[in-house]
C-alpha cells in the first residue's frame, strides 16, 4: 500500500507513558487547551470528558459550549444547540484573555455552527487543531445533522492539524466499509485527501484481538496498539482520546508523541473504569485513574 513504511507494514509506535508535567507555578507559563464541543449532562463525554482529560494531563482547560444535551449512560434524551453567534463569543472571550495552545473540536451539530467555528479557527490562525468528527452518540443518537457532514468535510477538515475518527465515523466520511486493519489504512488515505494535515483512525470498533489505531501523516503510517478491554464502560472514549492529544500538543509534544501518550492514557482509563458502577448503560472511563 502506498505510504506504508518498512516491509509492507506500518511503523510501530513506542509506548506512550504519562508525560512528566513541566510544572505550574509563579513565573511559569501554564499550558492551556480549549474544547469547542457539546455538554454531556451525564458527565462521561463532551466538554465534561475533555476538561477532565485536560486536568489529568496537567493542562489548564477552557470550553466553548456548542450544544446542551440531556444525556445519561443510557442515551441522549434531548439536544439544544447553542447559537453560532454565542459560540463565537465564547471563543472570543477565551482567546482575548486566556488564549489556547491547542484546540479540540467535538460536537458541532449543524451547518451554521460548523461555519461559525471554522471562521473562528481561521480568525485565530489555529495551528494545533484536533478535530473529533462527532456524529453519533455511543447509544446511537445522532449528534450531527445529516446535511452537516459535507460542511464538516469542506469547512473544517482542511483546517485540522489532525482529525481523529473512529471506524463508524471514518465510514461515514468516506462511504467505505471498514472491516479490517487494511481498510482502516485505505480510509485514512481517503480522509487525508479531504485536507487535514494528519489522520488518526481508532480501531476500537473492530474485532481485532488488540485495539489498533493508525496515524497517517501523508507519507507513512504509524501503528499504536493496546490490549483490548471488554467492558460496557466506554462512553466518551473518542472525546477523551482527542482531548488527550490536544493536551499533549499544548505541552509541545510532537504528534506521534501526543498520540502515543493519549493512547496509553485512554487504555489505562478504560481498564481502570472497567468495573465502575455508574448508571445502567455505557458508563464512563476513569479519567483520574493515575491518582487513585
Amino acid at each position: 500500500m502506498a505510504g506504508v513504511t518498512g516491509e509492507g507494514a506500518p511503523r510501530q509506535a513506542a509506548a506512550g507513558g504519562r508525560a512528566k508535567p513541566l510544572g505550574w507555578g509563579p513565573g511559569k507559563r501554564v499550558p492551556r487547551a480549549m474544547t469547542v464541543a457539546g455538554s454531556d449532562s451525564g458527565g462521561g463525554a463532551g466538554i465534561q470528558a475533555d476538561l477532565k482529560t485536560f486536568a489529568a494531563r496537567g493542562v489548564y482547560g477552557t470550553s466553548a459550549i456548542t450544544a446542551l444535551t440531556a444525556q445519561n449512560t443510557l442515551g441522549v434524551q434531548g439536544v439544544f444547540p447553542v447559537s453560532p453567534d454565542f459560540i463565537a463569543q465564547q471563543i472570543d472571550s477565551i482567546m482575548a484573555d486566556i488564549g489556547a495552545d491547542a484546540w479540540k473540536i467535538g460536537m458541532l451539530a449543524n451547518v451554521p455552527v460548523i461555519e461559525a467555528v471554522a471562521r473562528q479557527v481561521r480568525k485565530y490562525a489555529v495551528d494545533r487543531l484536533v478535530v473529533d468528527p462527532v456524529m453519533v452518540a455511543k447509544g446511537g443518537a445522532p449528534l450531527l445533522e445529516p446535511q452537516a457532514q459535507s460542511a464538516l468535510i469542506q469547512e473544517l477538515l482542511p483546517l485540522a492539524y489532525v482529525v481523529t475518527p473512529n471506524v463508524p465515523e471514518a465510514e461515514a466520511l468516506t462511504g467505505m466499509t471498514i472491516d479490517s486493519l487494511e481498510a482502516m489504512q485505505e480510509a485514512a488515505l481517503a480522509i487525508k485527501a479531504m485536507g487535514p494535515q494528519n489522520v488518526v483512525i481508532t480501531g476500537g470498533h473492530l474485532s481485532e484481538a488488540e485495539a489498533v489505531d493508525f496515524l497517517y501523516d501523508g507519507s507513512e503510517f504509524t501503528r499504536f496498539t493496546a490490549a483490548r478491554v471488554h467492558t460496557p464502560n466506554i462512553h466518551g472514549t473518542g472525546c477523551t482520546f482527542a482531548a488527550a492529544i490536544a493536551a499533549e500538543l499544548a505541552w509541545g509534544r510532537t504528534l506521534p508523541e501526543a498520540v502515543a501518550a493519549a493512547k496509553d492514557y485512554l487504555s489505562k482509563a478504560i481498564a481502570a473504569g472497567a468495573d465502575l458502577d455508574i448508571g445502567g448503560g455505557h458508563g464512563p472511563v476513569d479519567h483520574f485513574h493515575h491518582w487513585r
